[in-house]
């Protein structure tokens, strides 16, 4: 099997952070893996926000997440188990995904309330 790339703490970049958190899905993903304390197989995710995403289409968000540094995967037996790099990466980016999370949920709950709004 071919090793996961996890980049150094060093190789972490904004823009890298910023790229991968560019896509709704891939946001809700991270967004659920921040907020456990226990890491999350991929199978947790074949659901997100209401969509039916396709386990191809998982690996490769997963895939971006990792190499962007925002998560950490271990194989275990035919799972994948994935943990947050949050500590790192306050470390290096003191309050970057804090601000992002928050705008995320922020986001969500005007989506919300505009679909509860009667027409």
């Amino acid at each position: 099997m071919k090793p996961l790339l996890h980049p150094s703490i060093e190789d972490v970049t904004v823009e890298g952070i910023l790229h991968a958190l560019s896509d709704p899905v891939r946001v809700a993903i991270y967004a659920q893996i921040a907020a456990s304390s226990c890491p999350q197989t991929c199978s947790d995710f074949l659901v997100v926000t209401d969509k039916e995403i396709p386990k191809s289409t998982l690996s490769q968000h997963f895939k971006t997440l990792r190499e962007a540094g925002l998560i950490r995967s271990e194989r275990q037996g035919v799972e994948m188990r994935n943990l947050s790099r949050c500590l790192e990466i306050e470390g290096r980016f003191p309050g970057l995904l804090p601000g992002i999370l928050k705008a995320h949920q922020i986001q969500l709950g005007e989506a919300a309330r505009r679909t509860k709004r009667p027409a």
